[in-house]
C-alpha cells in the first residue's frame, strides 16, 4: 500500500488510494489514520482511498481557524477528484462517519451508498457526547495526564468505557501537544453542519452500526440516524470490550453483506 501527496489548499496531505472495484471513500476517526481503515475495513474487491485528515496520520495541522467536519468534507472531495473519481460509496469511523453524512446531503449526486461506523456526531455541532475532548485539551496542552486521571470525568470513562479511556490516554503521547489540544477543541466544537431536513433527504441506502459500552459513541445517537435516514440498517456489533477481535469481526460481516446486499459488489 503505498502513499499519496496530495497537494490542496496550500497544505501536503496524506492519501491512500488501494485496490481495485468500486470506489469507497472511507474516513478515519478523530485522532486517527490510515491503521485504523486498514484494521476495521474488510478486505474486499473494492477500490478504497482514505485522506489523512488535517492534523493526523501524515497529513498537516494548517491554520487552526479551518480545522472543521465541513472543511475536512471538502478536503476528501477534493481528494477524490484528484483520483478521478465520480461517483463512490461515502463512510467513515466517528468523526469520518459525520464527514461521510455532510458529503451524502451536500452531494447527493456523488454517493452510491453510505457507511455510518460509530457515529459520534448527528446532524447537530458540539454535541454533548463529545464535550470529553473539551475538557483533556486543557490537560493535553499542559502533559499533565496525572490532573485528568483524578477527575470524576475520567474515572467514568475507566469503569463505564475503557476502550473510550484508552483512546483518551493515547492524547498525551501524540507530538505536539498544543496542537493536538487544539484539534480536538475545534473538532469536539464543529459538526456536518447540515440540517436534519437534510439528513431526512438522503436517498442511498445506508448502514448505521454502533457498539455498548462506548460513551463517546452512543448507540442512541446511531439508531437516531437509522430512523432517520429513510434507506437506513442499523446493526449492533459486539462492543470492542472484551472482545476486540469479535468485535472487528462483526465489523467485515456487516459492512461484506451491505455491499453485496446492494450489488456494489458480487
Amino acid at each position: 500500500m503505498s502513499q499519496i501527496s496530495f497537494s490542496h489548499a496550500g497544505l501536503m496531505f496524506s492519501g491512500y488510494d488501494v485496490g481495485q472495484g468500486p470506489a469507497i471513500v472511507f474516513q478515519h476517526g478523530l485522532g486517527g489514520d490510515i491503521g485504523q481503515i486498514n484494521e476495521a475495513f474488510p478486505p474486499l474487491p473494492v477500490r478504497r482511498l482514505t485522506l489523512e485528515c488535517r492534523g493526523q496520520g501524515a497529513s498537516p495541522y494548517g491554520c487552526p481557524d479551518e480545522l472543521s467536519i465541513p472543511n475536512f468534507a471538502a478536503d476528501v472531495v477534493d481528494f477524490a477528484d484528484r483520483q478521478g473519481i465520480g461517483q463512490f460509496v461515502v463512510g467513515g469511523i466517528s468523526m469520518g462517519a459525520a464527514i461521510a453524512l455532510r458529503i451524502a446531503a451536500i452531494m447527493p449526486q456523488r454517493v452510491k451508498a453510505m457507511i455510518l461506523a460509530r457515529p459520534a456526531w448527528g446532524w447537530t455541532s458540539a454535541p454533548e457526547n463529545m464535550t470529553v475532548f473539551k475538557i483533556i485539551s486543557d490537560f493535553v496542552e499542559k502533559q499533565d495526564h496525572a490532573s485528568f486521571e483524578a477527575t470524576a470525568l475520567a474515572q467514568r470513562f475507566r469503569q463505564e468505557a475503557p476502550d473510550n479511556y484508552a483512546s483518551l490516554m493515547r492524547l498525551f503521547e501524540k507530538p505536539n501537544p498544543p496542537m493536538v489540544a487544539e484539534l480536538h477543541r475545534r473538532i469536539a466544537a464543529s459538526g456536518p453542519e447540515i440540517s436534519e431536513a437534510q439528513v431526512r433527504a438522503i436517498n442511498v441506502p445506508t448502514l448505521v452500526m454502533a457498539n455498548a459500552i462506548d460513551i463517546i459513541h452512543p448507540t442512541s445517537l446511531a439508531t437516531m440516524l437509522a430512523e432517520t435516514i429513510p434507506s437506513a440498517h442499523y446493526v449492533e456489533l459486539a462492543p470492542k470490550v472484551p472482545d476486540k477481535a469479535k468485535h472487528v469481526a462483526e465489523f467485515h460481516v456487516a459492512v461484506t453483506h451491505f455491499l453485496k446486499d446492494n450489488e456494489i459488489i458480487p
